[in-house]
């Protein structure tokens, strides 16, 4: 294990809406992060009697690690109230509790307690690596999974009560697990070679005979619980299945550990739960350590509580990682530590990282064109969310990233080597339609921050050709493009071109330029930003110059910040003085509910045709956006999707502010605004003058077209 030094997707969406009267085409652009088989409802959108913290970026803090930098703080006694968002017969919290306490979490379905309860633990949080410069105490946060016993529908209630300690909750996953499947026809079951599904006996040697006795074939997992006290290896030629992640546990710190087998190694549907409770960088703490081999695949996993989910070595030519969970590792997700030859990484999900999520470090030979493609990333808590040290033709598609904490990027492409022999970046690095939400972090290390997207000459110059294309990065606390040589010898950033982007609400500059070298920008457009558009200042001082190209269609990030002795810090300066620009748009959003997918964040992503929909049935329903600052908000642009199968509609709404988001007055008393979309299913409301608002609710009360309330936009403008 090296030393460093340094957790929803778009899904096209195939069932309607109650408020759709016809289906509507998809939109043409690629799906971003990976298709789910949960929905995630932040609690911080749920009904509480308990305290919302958050949000915050500071290092060390509890809400710093949590999904949208937001949580819900549960006193034992208190509840928080999720509306079910689709039907589901299982439930995955990510929480924390006091180090070295532990509690539960009583269950409520639309007011019935059942009789299940959610243990809660701090065993595997809290965790300390001091050989890690610049780390403090993080990985707050843990997972717990239950299955109900039953089904519950989209817009049921489930309330989770806080009993034996005070539970901060953070979000909930709501699932419709299938039934376990069965035996294939063939196979060799564990249990006939005398495992034990209870999980009290040692089931080691019976995994081990099971696989001897099937090479070619597959090894079956029934349904149970297995208890594996040392490593398998020598594994080849061989399938191992079980009857899918949520009914076929393995309990296991180290399921394979082995080096150069000839491959044909296939692991799918169950989950492995490690005891890994503080990272051990000697250990090899890991579900797969070592090689597969090649054309290997790994599909369908729940890797939960491990140092690493797969640390990989060795031959792993044309290895295929899809569709699994990784949850709370102590360190990387997956790290392919060299030799990988044509490995896919794809549409997987990954959440409360120790360390990188996703990372390539091409170690005594170069990583060579692999992908990571598909994946929805969340809360690494001390490094990337993607991390690329070094490696030929490589490419990072299609990703979603959020919530990067302390020494990490949404994506870093980096020749950082920490060991040698090491292989820089080389071919093309090809980073292609990544979604970036609130990533970058202050580096307590370099007394500065890391930008969401980070090309990094740390050790060596980056001469490859890297090519940054339709990439989203959205409330970016600090800057959104880096470019430095983080090891401070200003090794060069060469032959990078940054084409599409959008930049909404960067905390500081869109470019951080900190190394000599050379980039060029096409049709990068930003607003909100928060200090000046670019930090042109390359260190060390005098190192040479960073020379930024103007490619055309680039907008909104002119500005220049003049003073290379002192850092930008967020919301300083002037830089986007336009008052004619859209003060909602990719700002934070709640609701008191939301149908399904069709959640609050819709209603202010720049796209008419995705939307909100409140729980349906049950007016009055409020939604409400953080401006991120006291604005005069003189204009209000409402609008539903401008498909004629929208029928036409008259919403009646009161419009609120506040400064502080607790105390709302009126600023516009109830009135019906007529949607029709044959003048474009657009309503205007005026604002009077008057103090300005920060934040900004409509509560609706009634709707002629459906049982809810529904915007596709909500546009806030300075102008009257």
């Amino acid at each position: 294990m090296r030393r460093s030094v340094r957790g929803m997707p778009i899904i096209a969406v195939v069932a309607l809406s109650a408020g759709l009267l016809t289906a509507t085409a998809p939109t043409a652009h690629a799906a971003v992060g990976a298709t789910l088989p949960f929905t995630s409802v932040e609690a911080e959108s749920a009904t509480t009697t308990g305290t919302r913290i958050g949000p915050d970026h500071t290092q060390g803090t509890l809400a710093s690690e949590a999904s949208g930098r937001q949580a819900v703080q549960l006193a034992p006694g208190r509840r928080v109230e999720f509306t079910v968002p689709r039907a589901a017969n299982a439930v995955n919290v990510a929480h924390s509790v006091p180090d070295g306490q532990s509690g539960t979490l009583n269950l409520y379905v639309n007011g019935t307690r059942l009789a299940k309860t959610l243990p809660m633990t701090s065993k595997y949080s809290y965790i300390d690596t001091s050989w890690i410069p610049g780390a403090k105490t993080h990985h707050f946060f843990d997972n717990a999974r239950l299955l109900l016993g039953q089904n519950v529908q989209a817009g049921d209630k489930i309330a989770f009560e806080a009993a034996g300690a005070q539970v901060t909750v953070d979000v909930a996953d709501f699932e419709q697990v299938a039934a376990a499947a069965g035996q294939p026809a063939g196979s060799v079951s564990v249990t006939s070679k005398g495992a034990d599904p209870t999980g009290n006996g040692d089931s080691t040697q019976a995994f081990r005979d099971a696989i001897s006795a099937a090479q070619g074939g597959v090894v079956w997992i029934p349904p149970g619980d297995y208890r594996l006290t040392s490593a398998l290896s020598g594994i080849q030629n061989v399938t191992l299945q079980g009857a899918g992640s949520w009914h076929s546990v393995v309990h296991s710190s180290r399921f394979i550990d082995q080096s150069g087998f000839s491959g044909g190694v296939h692991i799918k549907d169950f989950a492995v739960i490690g005891e890994v409770t503080e990272r051990v960088d000697s250990n090899p703490d890991n579900f797969v350590n070592g090689s597969l081999g090649r054309g290997s695949s790994v599909s369908g996993m729940w890797l939960q509580h491990l140092k690493v989910g797969l640390w990989l070595t060795g031959d792993n030519d044309n290895l295929v990682v899809e569709n699994n969970r990784f949850l709370d590792m102590t360190a990387d997700g997956l790290n392919l530590n060299g030799n990988a030859r044509g490995v896919r990484v794809r549409n997987n999900f990954l959440r409360n990282q120790g360390d990188d999520a996703l990372a390539m470090w091409s170690l005594y030979a170069p990583d060579t064109n692999s992908s990571f493609e598909n994946n929805t990333i969340s809360q690494p808590n001390l490094a990337n969310g993607i991390a690329i040290y070094g490696g030929t033709d490589i490419a990072v598609k299609n990703n979603l990233v959020s919530d990067t904490n302390a020494l990490g990027s949404g994506i870093a492409i980096s020749n950082q080597k920490f060991l040698d022999p090491f292989s820089p970046l080389a071919g093309t690095i090809t980073v292609d339609g990544n979604t970036l939400v609130r990533t970058g972090a202050m580096n307590p290390n370099w007394n500065h921050p890391m930008g969401a997207l980070r090309v990094d000459s740390y050790d060596s110059a980056v001469n490859a050709t890297v090519t940054i294309t339709n990439t989203t990065i959205t409330d970016s606390p600090y800057s959104a493009f880096e470019f430095v040589s983080g090891g401070g010898q200003g090794y060069p950033v060469r032959n990078v071109t940054v084409d599409g982007a959008t930049v909404r609400n960067t905390g500081t500059v869109v470019v951080q330029a900190e190394a000599q070298g050379a980039a060029t920008f096409r049709n990068v457009t930003a607003t909100g930003v928060g200090a000046a558009g670019v930090y042109n200042c390359p260190y060390p001082a005098n190192s040479g110059t960073f020379a930024l190209t103007d490619g055309g269609g680039n907008s909104g990030w002119s500005t220049t910040w003049s003073d290379c002795s002192t850092w930008p810090q967020p919301g300083q300066g002037n830089p986007d003085p336009d008052p004619n620009r859209n003060l909602a748009k990719g700002r934070p959003a709640t609701s008191t509910g939301s149908q399904d997918v069709y959640t609050p964040g819709k209603a202010v992503d720049g796209d008419a045709n995705s939307y909100w929909e409140s729980t349906n049935n049950a007016f009055p329903q409020s939604w409400t956006v953080d401006l991120g600052s006291v604005e005069a908000v003189r204009r209000l642009v409402l609008k539903l999707p401008p498909s004629s199968a929208w029928g036409a509609r008259t919403q009646t709404l009161t419009v609120l502010g506040s400064t502080d988001n607790t105390t709302y007055t009126t600023v516009v008393g109830a009135q019906g605004y007529r949607f029709d979309p044959a003048t474009g299913n657009t309503a205007t409301v005026s604002l009077p003058s008057g103090p300005g608002l920060r934040y900004l609710r409509l509560s609706v009360s009634a709707n002629t077209g459906w049982p809810a309330g529904q915007f596709s936009e909500v546009e806030a403008y300075q102008t009257s």
